[in-house]
């Protein structure tokens, strides 16, 4: 498989144990493999550097912002 998508699961981690995550994440790109992460994890946003912002708007609708 060359592609993951992982939702959330990363708020109730630990500092050491969210970095250990992200360095696993870290390797599996550098391995080619494409990795999607659906977080609000403050420290991932920061760190991941290409993202796909979803923002609700009124009425029920979102909007997509590349970030």
């Amino acid at each position: 498989m060359e592609s993951l998508f992982i939702d959330e699961g990363f708020g109730s981690l630990d500092a050491e144990s969210l970095n250990v995550a992200m360095e696993a994440l870290d390797k599996l790109q550098a391995l080619g493999r494409k990795v999607g992460v659906i977080s609000h994890v403050q420290e991932m946003t920061e760190r991941i550097g290409t993202r796909i912002q979803i923002r609700r708007q009124s009425g029920g609708v979102s909007k997509v912002v590349a970030a």
